[in-house]
């Protein structure tokens, strides 16, 4: 004879919550190596509005690249948090600021002086946009960016993708001895059909000997600490994230920039940080 089911306790269900959230905050990502397990902060998108200021600053105006995208403060059209997603919506609006007029519009989200992490998991679910001049970013910088300069303090590139290659997605990273400028900066492209077609979920692991690239449950890159100083491994040191959409410039323009593609989102459901 099967028993009537009980109610459960109020007891039973606190106790189903804090198992839920301390089982939430100890399982690492299924795609990687397992070695970070705890959950040590996080956006989950999960409320309305402006992006939470007690995570996310802003940069602000026309910050690198010769991109021809202005970076706004606080402005929903161009960063907002709507539906459980953080959207990034690079714009051609004609901004009116004082006397000046800026006619493309974005945001670049940071957790410079919020946050910064030395080694750890850092993923972020997001799906990018893509027309011709978009250049969406996910990436980190070392926090003595000031002090030290670009790139002796580091840089971390978790995703780059540029509208004119639609199908390639770019991992790299960035010290003084291995940089761009010099042609010697150390990454891959990923040959990926479509990839702003769905949301993706792009990663680091940084260890104290190597970092680790991840596309969803796939390891893409691997740079290794050579044992050669800060000027080839300057990543000893805390950094800090960055999300941002830029819109033509040095490489996101190489090709030129379709204005009438204008507006262009990125999306991004959450940023999970475990250490």
């Amino acid at each position: 004879m099967m028993l009537p089911a009980r109610r459960p306790s109020y007891l039973s269900l606190l106790l189903c919550v804090i198992f839920s959230a301390a089982f939430a905050q100890t399982t690492p990502y299924k795609g990687g190596s397992g070695q970070f397990k705890k959950l040590v902060w996080s956006d989950e998108f999960n409320y309305n509005g402006l992006p939470d200021n007690s995570k996310w600053d802003y940069e602000k105006g026309y910050a690198r690249n010769k991109e021809l995208q202005y970076y706004t403060v606080a402005r929903n059209e161009n960063a907002t948090v709507t539906n459980g997603y953080l959207t990034i919506t690079a714009k051609n609006d004609s901004l009116a600021a004082g006397s000046k007029v800026y006619p493309i519009t974005s945001a670049s989200l940071t957790t410079k002086g919020k946050k910064d992490w030395t080694y750890g998991r850092n993923e972020v679910r997001a799906k990018i946009p893509s027309s011709l001049g978009t250049w969406p970013a996910i990436w980190m910088l070392g926090t003595d960016i000031k002090s030290e300069g670009w790139p002796a303090a580091g840089e971390i590139d978790i995703l780059e993708h540029v509208g004119f290659a639609p199908d390639t997605v770019h991992f790299n990273v960035h010290t003084a001895k291995y940089n761009h400028v010099k042609k010697t900066n150390r990454g891959v492209p990923i040959p990926y059909p479509a990839p702003h077609n769905n949301f993706h979920v792009y990663g680091i692991e940084w260890f104290k000997d190597h970092i680790d690239w991840y596309m969803d449950d796939n390891k893409v890159f691997t740079f290794n600490n050579e044992g050669e100083g800060a000027a080839s491994w300057p990543f000893d040191k805390p950094q800090y994230l960055i999300l941002n959409l830029a819109f033509g410039g040095a490489w996101g323009g190489a090709r030129g920039a379709d204005l009438s593609s204008l507006p262009q989102k990125f999306l991004v459901d959450y940023v999970r940080v475990y250490q």
